[in-house]
């Protein structure tokens, strides 16, 4: 049942950057929840690059049935060079006005926050929903995607195991993260990993190398070291160094793009969930454009200029609880 009608009358939404599980549970969230307020929704394809293209679609209750449990995003996604220019923007802008759109909800991570920024500034009222498996969003304890990307690197790190301790074998396996190490550090923990190295955290080859070894002595006939890739070192060149620091077989996996997709895990439906329902909440509310997010329990929104100001702090103490369980 609807409610009230609105001030608000129509909102865009849109996905954009790296593409995540859980998407399509925000977009479905959006949209529902615009409708019991008699607002509608307007869908941008591709992300910024769509928007300056004025390439959108209506979105109805009906178009999001049976998304929530998809990976990828109904709505595709790109990066968009042109909308970091004036020009791009101001085209944007053009176009979410000859619609008459109203608001705008972005889906998408630091890069899609740092254009939503843009766009506030210059008048429009935007939310943000976190969807980024990097998880390297500051401002937030979590974000959507992160839980179904590290659940996917547990599930081969448990295949590789049994691999590596069929051949006496020591294996790196390379995760996603940009400049956050926190897939690999979740991944690494839950894992059972015997090393984790992470872009916040200088390389100490030498430390590797004498945890291989440490795994030998032990009578341990396989060792996984799980590596970000914003790590400052090769992952070909890491195994070339551990080979000829231990005499040990050394073979690394490249998990890449596998981590995108799948379908989102319980926990990263419930957040976007939450995060789209909430991001509609305040556009009826008339609020100033915000990020949304969840802190402990409870969701959470913040300007959005705040948001994208704060730097993602490492967990150092985890880091050392896995160097612990390791021994």
């Amino acid at each position: 049942m609807r409610e009230k009608e609105t001030n608000m009358k129509r909102i865009g939404i849109l996905t954009s950057g790296g593409d995540a599980p859980g998407m399509n549970a925000a977009i479905r969230a959006v949209v529902r929840t615009a409708y019991t307020k008699g607002i509608e929704t307007v869908g941008i394809l591709r992300g910024y690059e769509g928007l300056i293209e004025d390439d959108m679609i209506p979105l109805t209750r009906e178009s999001v049935g049976d998304i929530i449990q998809n990976g990828g995003t109904i709505l595709k996604t790109a990066r968009s060079e042109r909308f970091k220019s004036y020009f791009g923007q101001d085209k944007a802008i053009e176009n979410l006005n000859r619609h008459n759109i109203d608001a705008l909800v972005v889906c998408g991570g630091d890069g899609s926050f740092r254009g939503a920024c843009d766009l506030s500034r210059k008048g429009v009222l935007v939310m943000g929903v976190p969807c980024t498996i990097d998880n390297d969003q500051g401002y937030t304890d979590y974000t959507i995607g992160f839980d179904t990307a590290v659940n996917t690197v547990l599930d081969a790190v448990s295949k590789i195991r049994d691999t590596a301790s069929s051949h006496d074998r020591t294996t790196i396996v390379e995760v996603m993260g940009r400049e956050c190490g926190d897939i690999a550090l979740f991944a690494g923990l839950t894992g059972g990993a015997d090393y984790i190295l992470i872009p916040e955290v200088p390389v100490d080859t030498g430390a590797v190398i004498e945890k291989v070894k440490e795994g030998v002595k032990r009578n341990k006939n396989h060792c996984i070291i799980i590596k970000a890739e914003g790590v400052d070192i090769a992952t070909s060149d890491l195994c070339d160094v551990i080979a000829d620091g231990t005499g040990q077989e050394v073979r690394s996996v490249v998990l890449a793009y596998l981590q995108r997709g799948g379908s989102p895990s319980a926990k990263d439906r419930m957040l976007a969930s939450l995060t789209g329902s909430r991001a509609v909440e305040l556009i009826d509310q008339d609020s100033s454009s915000k990020a949304i997010g969840i802190t402990g329990n409870e969701i959470s929104d913040i300007s959005i200029e705040e948001a994208v100001s704060i730097k993602r702090q490492v967990n150092l103490e985890l880091l050392s609880l896995i160097d612990n369980l390791s021994k």
